[in-house]
């Protein structure tokens, strides 16, 4: 039944990807349902890498998930929880096809066995993966102009960038490198000293080019915030975690493996939502209680 899967895709993404799950509270209650079915279908992408045994089974996987996408718009629907709330999504919110392939594409990238050779490499990546995610949520939203997917595209660079960063202690555990060859070898590392037990001093610097860049993205999305409806800030919600963590890891000094990096779940629960009630990153009104937002939205930029 469909409100099973609906319940299926809230309780994935509330289980694997609180910060997610905590931004999409504060969509409209008739498009929330949407979100959590994207954010599941990335979820169910993303962990390809971590459930096989060989890149060609997980080409396999991606492709029964390419050909369950296409089904959606060519009028059938594959048994999967994840499958039939999409079917609901797509066919509610008119979302467009190309960017859940561009998805697929993109994690297909995480069965390579080389690492990515300079930044503009990892970005083009993030540029795949969490790009059309974050502009599929903004167009469940309702919220589709080019502005709005300009200023979804800065957000998904910062998201994910910011997101390689953060999963690098767990990327290391399991011998998977994301830091560009380029970087490592600016800093003197060989990319196997990322996965000894104590990883070089010198690591801190092939992270900062990657926080920087992170840092620009954002930057350029605050820059034009109020261009974004405040019906769609729902889908940039989750930047105000990803902006905390890289003022953290400017303190510490570019140590990734830090775990006071780490954020609480009751952090994490009030950070996203004083992001959406200052309207961090969405548009305000210039009157009334909304001119008070913009203003609290300033002071603590």
């Amino acid at each position: 039944m469909l409100s099973d899967s609906r319940s299926y895709c809230a309780a994935e993404v509330r289980r694997l990807d609180r910060e997610r799950y905590l931004a999409a509270l504060f969509a409209p209650g008739k498009r929330r349902d949407a979100l959590f079915a994207l954010y599941a279908f990335n979820l169910e992408t993303a962990k390809t890498a971590e459930v096989v045994s060989e890149p060609l089974l997980g080409e396999i996987r991606l492709q029964w998930w390419r050909e369950a996408i296409d089904g959606l718009y060519d009028g059938s629907v594959r048994e999967h929880p994840v499958v039939a709330a999409l079917a609901e999504a797509i066919a509610t919110c008119g979302l467009e096809r190309s960017r859940f392939h561009a998805i697929l594409d993109g994690r297909a990238g995480d069965l390579r066995d080389r690492p990515f050779d300079d930044l503009d490499a990892l970005e083009e990546y993030v540029a795949e993966t969490a790009v059309p995610l974050v502009q599929l949520a903004s167009q469940a939203l309702g919220a589709e102009d080019e502005g709005t997917m300009r200023l979804a595209r800065e957000a998904g660079l910062g998201l994910g960038l910011a997101g390689v960063l953060r999963a690098i202690p767990f990327h290391a555990r399991q011998r998977r490198l994301y830091v560009p060859l380029s970087l490592l070898a600016e800093a003197g590392i060989a990319p196997a000293a990322l996965f000894d037990r104590t990883p070089p001093e010198s690591f801190a610097e092939a992270v900062k080019p990657i926080a920087a860049r992170a840092r620009a993205h954002i930057a350029a999305l605050r820059k034009g915030r109020h261009d974004i409806p405040v019906a769609a800030r729902a889908a940039f919600l989750p930047l105000s975690m990803s902006e905390a963590y890289l003022r953290r890891l400017a303190r510490n000094g570019h140590y990734v493996f830090d775990p006071g990096l780490a954020f609480s779940p009751l952090a994490v629960q009030g950070r996203v939502a004083w992001a959406a009630f200052t309207r961090r990153y969405s548009a305000a009104s210039g009157t009334g209680p909304d001119q008070r937002s913009r203003s609290i939205s300033a002071r603590v930029q």
